[in-house]
């Protein structure tokens, strides 16, 4: 066994299925092989306990490998591979909360990490994943913003990359790809094509598909984001979490990152309720919670919340149980709301947010106006993308205040005719 498999295995007593609840051992695999449902870690809880202390946290790094003793990889002084992602900053809201009627509001600011989006908290985890299992080439089947970080961190680490994206995606995300040397996979189809072709060519290639079979580690690195919450609010969980959803993953892991907080004893027990944001264009798990369904029904997606498009998600089944469970609501917004999002959470609070933070911020917008989300709630928002990489959604919304030729006076009488 190498030093990187000890690193994997010291952490991780083994996989479970999230439907059977069959285990196997720690491997590159992500589905069941009893009834194809999904993997994911059990801990060792011996060994997290041992290792898991607010002290130990704190003396870590800046980064989300201070949170090591919760994840599937044991850090053992600095990660050779690790960009530095996490520990994004918790921001306090007050203007968006005063525009919202809503009282305590924090925004998650993930646009700050390497590549410009939360994918680098999940690629940074699978990376280190694919060293311990001896793989070489690191893949994904990617919206944007995960192709982008699987560029970034495989370039960084030396690694090969190919990542496959739909061929309408975004100019910007093509190109935030390709400039890392990263192999651009354009697939004449929708995500769910590209999600599909991936899972075949990882069963028949080897490499370490971030969101395939390495999807069990891989999906581990949205926990810190709960991680870090929780320790910038002074070690406590807020009242009210809105997180956009995709594949419904993200929303499953924050849940699951709190409740792992609490048997460990970092934070007191605390209800926290967890709400979902969807695009009206791509809606499949807001509209199984407005039907009171389990049952997630497939959608082809058509909303400029591209990273958001993703028809079948895998998780949203869990996503709408967490939510359920938790007292949240799942709800979805226009692409013209979406747009609103963006401009709103830019003339705020000066954070330019990708189409899917629009999205969040839309939807927190119309979740506060029928009560659903209340003043006197501690909340937190996940703004989860930069908007540089979609420049494009707003496109003929936005420009420039004034044309005026270059003189003082034409700038005066611009000036004066705005009253």
């Amino acid at each position: 066994m190498t030093s990187s498999e000890q690193r994997l295995v010291r952490n991780v007593a083994g996989l479970r299925c999230r439907e059977c609840g069959s285990e196997q051992p720690v491997g590159p695999s992500h589905v069941c092989g009893f009834c194809f449902g999904p993997l994911e870690p059990v801990y060792d809880d011996a060994v997290v306990a041992a290792r898991a202390h607010r002290d130990v946290i704190t003396a870590g790094p800046a980064t989300l490998w201070r949170y090591a003793p919760l994840l599937p990889i044991v850090r053992d002084g600095p990660l050779p591979d690790d960009l530095g992602t996490g520990l994004s900053p918790l921001r306090p809201a007050p203007r968006l909360a005063a525009r919202l009627g809503l009282g305590r509001l924090w925004l998650k600011d993930d646009t700050r990490n390497p590549s410009g989006s939360f994918k680098d908290r999940v690629v940074s985890v699978a990376l280190q994943a694919a060293r311990a299992f001896g793989i070489e080439t690191l893949a994904c089947a990617s919206t944007g913003n995960l192709a982008n970080s699987v560029a970034a961190h495989a370039a960084h680490a030396g690694m090969d990359a190919y990542v496959f994206v739909p061929h309408d995606l975004e100019e910007a995300k093509i190109v935030s790809s390709a400039v890392y040397g990263a192999n651009v996979v354009a697939v004449k189809g929708s995500y769910d094509d590209v999600n599909r072709l991936c899972a075949e060519a990882a069963d028949d290639l080897g490499w370490g598909f971030a969101n395939v079979n390495l999807r069990a580690y891989y999906a581990e690195g949205s926990k810190t984001l709960g991680f870090e919450v929780a320790e910038q609010l002074g070690w406590r969980l807020p009242d009210h979490v809105v997180v956009p959803v995709a594949s419904g993953s993200q929303l499953t892991k924050v849940h699951r990152a709190f409740r792992e907080l609490v048997r460990h004893g970092l934070v007191d027990d605390h209800p926290t309720r967890i709400s979902g944001a969807q695009a009206a264009g791509c809606n499949p798990v807001a509209a199984a919670f407005k039907a009171g369904r389990d049952v997630i029904r497939p959608v082809k997606a058509d909303t400029i919340a591209k990273s958001l498009a993703i028809g079948n998600p895998a998780d949203g089944y869990y996503a709408v149980n967490v939510v359920r469970d938790t007292g949240g609501e799942v709800d979805d917004v226009t692409d013209d709301e979406i747009r609103d999002g963006m401009r709103l959470l830019a003339e705020t609070e000066g954070i330019f947010a990708e189409t899917a933070g629009g999205v969040t911020i839309a939807t927190l917008a119309k979740l506060a106006r029928r009560g659903s989300v209340t003043p006197g709630e501690q909340v937190v928002a996940m703004i989860t993308g930069n908007g540089l990489k979609t420049v494009e959604s707003l496109t003929g919304h936005v420009g420039p205040a004034f044309h005026i030729e270059p003189s003082l006076d034409a700038f005066g009488r611009q000036l004066r005719s705005r009253g």
